[in-house]
């Protein structure tokens, strides 16, 4: 089931006066495929490369934001956070834990995890971007926005704490 949350999210967004811009685009499949969107700035903005993930029993959820130049590795995030082995999650919860669909994961989603089911981890390499790009639910499209309205605009109103952390640089 094809889920489109853009409008909501996009409206949820202007309802916290946080300014954005919206970018239109071809579908994009992959985190390279974000990377070479135009309009976006390297030297300013970076898409983060987000991986929903879950325990091994599938009771604790993980939406892992990362540089978009490391690989996810289970083993070493699951250290970091010291949880079992993490794993992808299932398509279905991604559905109806953030109301989003593969290829537009997102943390705008966490709009719709009132029930803060979803622990946000971000990496720190991140931080020292000033724009983060995002899918607003569907992706064909994306939003830039300033990481300080995303970690202290966006994130307060949606009442979701991320756990920080630093991942080793890639090979």
């Amino acid at each position: 089931m094809k889920m489109n949350r853009s409008k909501d999210i996009l409206s949820a967004l202007s309802g916290m006066g946080i300014p954005f811009t919206l970018f239109e685009h071809e579908p994009k499949h992959s985190i390279q495929d974000c990377l070479n969107t135009p309009g976006l700035d390297p030297l300013v903005a970076t898409v983060p490369r987000n991986v929903f993930a879950c325990n091994r029993q599938q009771t604790a959820f993980y939406l892992i934001l990362m540089s978009p130049m490391r690989e996810f590795r289970t083993a070493q995030v699951s250290k970091l956070l010291g949880v079992s082995r993490l794993s992808f999650a299932r398509e279905d919860k991604l559905q109806a834990l953030l109301q989003l669909d593969k290829g537009a994961v997102s943390p705008l989603g966490l709009l719709f995890d009132t029930e803060h089911q979803v622990q946000l981890i971000i990496d720190d390499a991140l931080l020292a971007y000033p724009r983060l790009w995002f899918h607003p639910g569907v992706n064909t499209q994306s939003v830039e926005m300033d990481t300080g309205h995303f970690l202290n605009t966006f994130l307060p109103g949606v009442r979701h704490t991320p756990v920080i952390i630093t991942l080793p640089a890639a090979d």
